[in-house]
């Protein structure tokens, strides 16, 4: 997960509003016209979900390996894209995908660039690129309201049952998570609260007595220093990271109190203009392979599978010890309904954005509703 720092995003799109002008703003004259959605062989009624339906143990989409099968294009197709990292097991689909040509299938030539959120956002508006793997953080809906045009087009992913990345606190031995009370307990933390992880984390405060306004935040400088700061008392909760709760797990005085709602992915694909409208069939074709690779790879408990663990994370330039020492995540290309609205309440709560957008000017799931073939 990317934990970017919010006050220079939101420097950096405030500057690319005044500097981009009209030429980075929405002009689109209302929503996107409707392309036609035919059936996609290989990609039955378990290829989508009721948006609505939040249930955190709903089985994610999904087609049979190799499907939606490449329809590629007619002439080769440059994509530019970007992520935070590209090291990250976040990232592996994509990562992956390029090095075993599933882009390829579809014409597609991609591209990809480690930039941060804060670099990326301007230069996805403006057109200088493609897509962003990332999430709708503030520095997004900041965008949406500067008249960037810009959606949410594709899930990602949401914690594994046996995932204990979230808040931890320090508690009595023995001490019951739901007895675990903070108050205006010192929070440690590496983002700012202008990142996706602010939604679970005022959700779990919330249910331990207090909210983002009450406790009083502290920044880490890296993952380790979670761990420091919670065992020599520097904080009284610290949100930790795969794999760094590894430390702490089982260990008298510390007590997990949660983390990502279940079965709710909170990034993903993020398009600007250019895949919107101006080069829609690219946009579907990206959309299209990513979703044919986590059928075909990306099911169940894929890192059973010595021999793809491996690959993956040689594509990743890791080594397979750090894919194996926590669950697979369950991927989900997906976006369920209200998830923007819950991010940006939990924004507000911090103060990291002012006001919000409708769920209608942030997400587009029409992409990969093409891509499986499902008529809404």
């Amino acid at each position: 997960m990317r934990l970017p720092l919010f006050v220079p995003i939101v420097a950096a799109v405030a500057l690319a509003a005044g500097a981009c002008g009209a030429e980075g703003a929405a002009d689109s004259g209302g929503p996107r016209k409707a392309r036609p959605i035919t059936p996609v062989a290989g990609c039955d009624a378990a290829a989508w979900s009721d948006p609505a339906d939040l249930a955190p143990d709903r089985a994610p989409a999904r087609c049979k390996a190799g499907a939606p099968a490449p329809r590629p294009l007619a002439k080769k197709t440059k994509i530019t894209i970007s992520a935070s990292t590209g090291s990250a097991e976040f990232v592996a689909p994509l990562r992956f995908g390029i090095a075993k040509g599933e882009f390829a299938k579809e014409n597609l030539e991609v591209e990809f660039k480690q930039l941060g959120v804060a670099d990326s956002i301007p230069l996805l508006a403006k057109g200088d690129l493609d897509a962003m793997w990332s999430a709708p953080e503030a520095a997004f809906f900041n965008g949406l309201q500067q008249r960037f045009e810009l959606r949410w087009v594709l899930g990602n992913y949401s914690s594994s049952p046996q995932s204990k990345s979230g808040l931890w606190a320090r508690a009595p031995k023995g001490a019951a998570p739901d007895a675990v009370r903070l108050g205006d307990a010192k929070v440690g933390t590496l983002i700012g609260k202008g990142s996706v992880i602010t939604y679970p984390m005022s959700r779990v405060l919330g249910r331990h007595g207090t909210s983002l306004k009450k406790v009083r935040f502290t920044s880490l400088t890296g993952p380790a220093d979670t761990v420091t700061a919670l065992e020599n008392g520097g904080v009284d909760a610290a949100w930790m990271v795969d794999p760094v709760w590894k430390q702490v797990d089982g260990r008298p005085g510390f007590q997990f109190l949660g983390g990502q709602p279940l079965g709710e992915p909170l990034g993903g694909l993020i398009y600007g203009p250019g895949m919107l409208r101006k080069n829609a069939d690219a946009g579907v074709a990206f959309v299209r392979a990513l979703i044919r690779i986590v059928n075909t790879y990306f099911t169940g408990d894929y890192k059973k599978n010595a021999a793809f663990v491996g690959e993956l994370a040689s594509s990743l330039g890791l080594k397979p010890e750090a894919l194996t020492a926590v669950p697979a995540p369950v991927w989900d290309w997906e976006i369920r309904k209200g998830t923007t609205d819950r991010l940006q309440k939990a924004y507000v709560e911090g103060g990291a954005l002012g006001k919000t957008v409708p769920e209608s000017e942030a997400v587009d799931r029409t992409f990969y509703e093409e891509a499986v073939g499902h008529k809404p």
